[in-house]
């Protein structure tokens, strides 16, 4: 029995909800999932649950917020929760010196309205560079709506610019009561998961004592439901959630699923900065014969890049870090590139950026996640996702659309000399890059990265 087959086997074990192959619906642009997040509000009765990284203080933000708090008014019996990360809403953004963070939003919005709206800040660490709520998930009524996009100007593509993500909508009840459940569990009633509505807002120092025991809730703490039969027509899903590197659920599913490809992985990630066990695991598959395609955001396409003849600040330079580490990774596999076993996909679109991450396996698997695939996403941040087994390759109709849409701004590096090197970088670049591996603080910065 080879190692692949004993990889599906594990993959099989796992618990499933089943869910009609036709209720599921992928949206293929930001501004397409701004019009479908109105909708969907607009559209809801009983329930409102949105978790994620922050709700942005701009134009898109307060748009999204005004909605809900206007279905909140229509409907005062609509309950509506809103989750973002502790730490994140009471900044501002990075490089906007005065900003303040989007608590003070939230506030304002209360006292406008009378009929109330819970807002509450979920601090998965005591410190934001080391963790944060990195859920995904919107559930309108029996509805989920999954991205790995924010809510803020750029994610709904309010301006002219926009940030390219995955997005996916399954309309069934038992995998959004699943979701909520969760959440209800794990969020509602914790001490350590507070109001961001109420002031004064308890500091980070003195929610440590609880903030200590909710982390190991986090890790302890499993999406529940009764296990379905996948059906002829039907795909079978699985939603899994994960925090730090032990007895991580996310992490085995993920490298599980990447290790029993037979014939093709494709992978997407904004960053390209792969934890050990999963770049040791592409080696293996190209050693095997496996085709690998690595779709990767151009360095101009980070929400961090800054043009040379921009003033440079050090945040700057993380664009340039990651396309290092590309670089000596395409180098260390052009035999496979020059064999067509190894694709790597750069992606650029005008002024846009790229948020993409998951991975499909073969023609019969997918992981829908907000993991970044790094080593933060893989040790630091409280992570989820769905694993997608299709076994009649139902949706590889609409897969294929997806990876064609996805592919449709990307250019193939055909050899490792197409990436620039360190001494083609502006110079703030080359100096700031130089003291950083002299410092050798390049080990840290992979960690929390």
């Amino acid at each position: 029995m080879s190692l692949t087959h004993n990889y599906r086997t594990l993959l099989q074990r796992l618990p499933k909800l089943a869910i009609n192959a036709e209720q599921m619906d992928i949206l293929h642009s930001a501004q397409g999932f701004k019009q479908r997040l109105l909708e969907l509000i607009g559209a809801a009765q009983q329930r409102i649950y949105l978790v994620a990284l922050y709700l942005q203080d701009d134009d898109a933000g307060r748009e999204i917020l005004t909605a809900l708090y206007e279905a909140k008014q229509a409907n005062p019996a609509l309950d509506i929760r809103l989750f973002v990360d502790f730490h994140r809403a009471q900044r501002g953004l990075i490089g906007h010196k005065g900003q303040g963070g989007n608590h003070k939003m939230y506030q304002a919005f209360a006292e406008h309205y009378a009929e109330p709206i819970e807002v509450y800040g979920v601090p998965v660490k005591g410190r934001e560079v080391l963790g944060v709520l990195h859920l995904k998930g919107f559930v309108f009524d029996d509805t989920l709506l999954y991205s790995g996009a924010s809510i803020n100007d750029i994610y709904l593509h309010q301006q002219e610019r926009y940030r390219f993500d995955r997005y996916h909508q399954f309309n069934d009840a038992s995998l959004a009561d699943t979701m909520v459940d969760y959440i209800q569990r794990l969020f509602i009633d914790n001490p350590a998961v507070v109001s961001l509505i109420d002031e004064p807002i308890a500091s980070a120092r003195q929610l440590r004592p609880v903030i200590r025991q909710f982390k190991q809730q986090m890790k302890r703490t499993q999406y529940q439901f009764e296990h379905q039969t996948r059906q002829p027509g039907q795909v079978s899903v699985t939603p899994l959630a994960g925090l730090g590197k032990i007895g991580n659920r996310l992490n085995r599913a993920i490298r599980t699923s990447l290790r029993s490809a037979q014939q093709q992985l494709f992978i997407c990630t904004p960053y390209f900065n792969l934890p050990k066990p999963l770049a040791k695991d592409i080696r293996g598959l190209l050693k095997k014969g496996v085709e690998v395609t690595i779709v990767i955001g151009d360095k101009t396409a980070n929400d961090f890049y800054i043009a040379p003849d921009q003033p440079f600040r050090t945040i700057g330079g993380l664009p340039y870090l990651y396309e290092a580490n590309l670089r000596r990774f395409a180098r260390a596999h052009q035999t496979s590139i020059y064999q067509g076993k190894l694709n790597i996909m750069l992606w650029r679109h005008e002024r846009n950026s790229y948020h993409l991450k998951g991975l499909f396996v073969d023609k019969d698997l997918a992981m829908i996640t907000g993991n970044n695939l790094n080593p933060r996403a893989w040790g630091l941040d409280l992570e989820n996702g769905l694993l997608l087994n299709d076994p009649e390759q139902l949706l590889q109709p609409s897969f294929d659309a997806e990876k064609a849409n996805i592919l449709e701004h990307c250019q193939r590096i055909e050899h490792f000399s197409e990436i620039e090197a360190i001494t083609d970088y502006p110079a703030p670049v080359q100096r700031l890059l130089k003291r950083v591996q002299r410092t050798r603080a390049n080990v840290l910065l992979k960690r929390l990265l």
